[in-house]
């Protein structure tokens, strides 16, 4: 999931700034993203449901002819997901579950999106609303995230770095609570671990929250708050990469300026890249490699300049650490262990 702020790359180098009305959002804009907001609920509350609910089985589709090999697949995925909607008509636990999950999934990325928004809006920059994806049933979270897009440029190098940060320092300290009820609610894992089992490492607010509270850890089965802040951590850790324009980008762009910011992308890059190979290795996971190519994607977009280049001052300096200190928290080197 990415849900970095997006600019665009041309603009003349001034241009007035419309007016607060002229940049309210449209009755069919509200209309649009409202609809994709709901559409990403109800995959993320699907998501949340799979997340608890028992394993079934599911009898496989009868293949017979050409048409039904190349149905198979679509056929079997529906029955899958069909079964789940079932099982969550039949236990209301399950839907209770699901809809926990998706409500605290939705507020973390809300909180992230919104702080984008908002900062945009104060520094007269035209912005859409935040566009949330829904991904299909059984697929990742249930979303492959949100973003906001900008409309106009940014007018200077300050309005950059608090544009950029707004969106997952607002979003981490929306998870926050989230993720204490989560390693709160932690139980024990009802079955052994085996070979096929996936273990999702604790970030380092998660290690913190257990050493303060007493909560265990280890071999516990994941519930919906947690999941929900574990998400939510790895998709702040990987928009605070100093990366393009990703949030990090934005960021180290505005301290740094444009040659640093190039330099220490291509470095980040390196150490994620190396981080996959050890992670596919040690813990038997490739899902580093899809970080690694999003990074390369994001190496190769421009980072377009503000319009003002004065520093960022001293203050801002300030909250480059504590975006760090949240950068630290929420990164988990090898996030998911196969074994």
């Amino acid at each position: 999931m990415s849900e970095h702020v997006q600019p665009v790359t041309s603009f003349p180098a001034r241009q007035l700034i419309r007016s607060t009305s002229e940049a309210d959002p449209s009755t069919r804009e509200w209309i649009k993203h409202v609809s994709l907001f709901l559409l990403t609920f109800l995959s993320t509350t699907i998501a949340g449901i799979v997340i608890v609910a028992p394993e079934t089985d599911v009898p496989e589709p009868t293949v017979s002819g050409f048409l039904g090999y190349l149905l198979y697949v679509p056929e079997y995925y529906r029955r899958i997901v069909a079964a789940l909607l079932w099982q969550a008509a039949a236990d209301p636990t399950l839907l209770t579950s699901g809809i926990t999950f998706s409500v605290a999934l939705l507020t973390i990325l809300t909180a992230h999106e919104m702080g984008h928004y908002l900062a945009c809006r104060y520094y007269g920059v035209r912005a859409t609303l935040p566009f949330f994806i829904p991904a299909p049933p059984l697929f990742l979270a249930g979303t492959f995230g949100a973003f906001i897009r900008m409309k106009s440029p940014i007018p200077s190098r300050r309005a950059l770095f608090d544009i950029g940060l707004a969106g997952p320092l607002a979003g981490f300290v929306a998870l926050i609570p989230i993720a204490i009820a989560g390693v709160l609610k932690l139980q024990p894992a009802h079955t052994p671990l085996t070979a096929e089992t996936i273990v999702f490492n604790d970030p380092l607010l998660f290690q913190i929250i257990a050493k303060i509270t007493g909560a265990n850890l280890v071999d516990a089965s994941p519930n919906p708050f947690y999941m929900a802040a574990w998400i939510g951590l790895l998709v702040t850790s990987l928009n605070l990469m100093p990366v393009g324009q990703l949030d990090g980008g934005h960021g180290t762009f505005a301290v740094f300026g444009q040659r640093a910011h190039r330099v220490i992308g291509r470095l980040a890059f390196i150490a994620v890249a190396v981080m996959s190979v050890l992670g596919f290795f040690w813990h038997g996971s490739p899902s580093g490699f899809l970080y690694t190519v999003l990074l390369g994607i994001m190496l190769r977009v421009r980072h377009p300049a503000p319009e003002k280049l004065e520093p960022p001052g001293r203050g801002r300096m300030g909250v480059a650490v504590i975006t760090l200190l949240a950068f630290a928290l929420s990164f988990v080197p090898f996030p998911i262990t196969l074994r």
